[in-house]
């Protein structure tokens, strides 16, 4: 299941597959350059499994939900990581409302959860409010 992003240049839809989500691409329209994706990436569990089965740099997950202000205090330095760490690591948000089964899955008991996945597997998970530096840490450490 392919992530659809608007070239910033011609505006068409590109279908970017789940392994190539860190890589620089090129627009099927204009060939102009698309940039790694930079921005948390809202996810289900199908999407979830494709891109923590298939990324080749780590992936950080943000179990959240909208009720939850601690989320939206995090929800910024989730941004800003998904930032600084384009082409380096991808940024996954799990609202644990609407998918209650990935929040099982991973024992999500309190939320903000972070968790960061290598090579499919889950390499460190921690609840609570952390700033940008501590997820950019664990991203650089897997």
């Amino acid at each position: 299941m392919p992530v659809v992003r608007t070239c910033p240049h011609c505006q068409t839809k590109n279908r970017i597959p789940a392994k190539h989500l860190a890589d620089t691409g090129r627009c099927g329209a204009c060939k102009a350059d698309l940039a790694p994706q930079s921005e948390p990436l809202a996810v289900d569990t199908a999407l979830f499994d494709e891109v923590v089965g298939q990324s080749t740099v780590p992936v950080l997950v943000d179990f959240w939900a909208a009720w939850c202000g601690p989320c939206r205090m995090a929800a910024p330095e989730v941004a800003k990581t998904a930032s600084s760490m384009a082409g380096r690591a991808i940024v996954l948000k799990v609202d644990t409302e609407a998918n209650p089964q990935l929040s099982a899955r991973y024992n999500v008991r309190g939320i903000p959860n972070f968790a960061v996945f290598r090579d499919g597997k889950l390499v460190k998970q921690q609840a609570g409010l952390v700033d940008s530096a501590q997820m950019n840490s664990w991203l650089s450490a897997a």
